[in-house]
């Protein structure tokens, strides 16, 4: 969908949990738009403080605070003729949130103790993780806006919804220099993911520099039983389930059972059925 829609000049809001790609799928787009030779400018908004953010958007005329010893340009300027990704656009400032709409109504603003009016013409692209309709309820979050900057909504699901992207993923990341065993293939699969696709970056980052011999196992991988996925129902848990289950957590029955769903009674009741023998 965003290779689809990113030809049509209009603004797109990209949803999803932190660390699920929102900036990877706005690359995307921007790199299949009309405007892919301009420039991409990121701004993440959460991270600015509210008295510098207008300044980093819009930019400040020499003089107009304290410290603006010259003139700077703000974001919208510098993206001109490209795109501009907004992220965490929840966290702007209702100030912040007006003056967004008028540039996005107008192609227009003014920079901060300036009264030029400055016209741009610049692709809009946001993200965000806050659920802005209840942040619109709170009065948190002007409604006209949303609805400008939502033409197109891309969600993005976590990364424990679509476990099926776990593995091109990695083969994309290790690039063919390390191979994955059965058991860490397997650990990658059954991990819950919280983190989402930056969890799943800094854990090759880690099993990278601790493996080497090419081959990473489970102890490379360094993940915490405690955010594993359930493996398989109770009703369905098989001999492979359980053997994986107790070798993942490193042979504590406890861990083990909780990651299938069992009580530990149960779990040595399928070990004794399946004639698991684990010291």
């Amino acid at each position: 969908m965003a290779t689809q829609v990113a030809a049509a000049e209009v603004p797109i809001l990209i949803t999803g949990p932190n660390g699920s790609g929102k900036e990877k799928i706005a690359e995307v787009v921007q790199a299949n738009s009309s405007c892919k030779n301009g420039p991409l400018i990121k701004v993440n908004v959460g991270a600015l403080s509210q008295d510098l953010l207008e300044a980093e958007l819009f930019g400040a005329e020499a003089g107009s605070y304290t410290g603006a010893n010259k003139t700077r340009i703000g974001r919208f300027e510098r993206a001109h003729g490209g795109t501009l990704f907004l992220d965490e656009i929840g966290n702007l400032s209702m100030q912040g949130q007006a003056k967004l709409l008028r540039v996005l109504e107008t192609g227009e603003f003014e920079r901060i103790g300036g009264s030029q009016s400055i016209k741009v013409s610049v692709r809009i692209i946001s993200a965000t993780n806050t659920d802005i309709p209840q942040a619109i309820i709170d009065g948190n979050f002007r409604e006209d806006l949303y609805y400008r900057l939502n033409v197109i909504n891309l969600k993005l699901p976590p990364l424990n919804e679509r476990k099926e992207d776990i593995f091109p993923l990695v083969d994309s990341l290790l690039a063919g220099q390390y191979q994955l065993s059965t058991s860490s293939r397997e650990l990658l699969l059954a991990h819950d993911w919280p983190g989402n696709i930056r969890e799943l970056l800094n854990t090759l980052k880690r099993a990278q520099l601790l493996c080497k011999d090419g081959m990473i196992t489970e102890q490379h991988l360094g993940l915490e039983l405690k955010t594993t996925a359930k493996l398989a129902p109770k009703e369905d848990v098989t001999e492979q389930d359980v053997i994986t289950a107790i070798k993942s957590s490193g042979g504590v029955i406890s861990d083990a059972a909780k990651a299938l769903g069992l009580s530990r009674s149960a779990l040595y009741r399928r070990m004794k059925k399946f004639n698991i023998q684990y010291e």
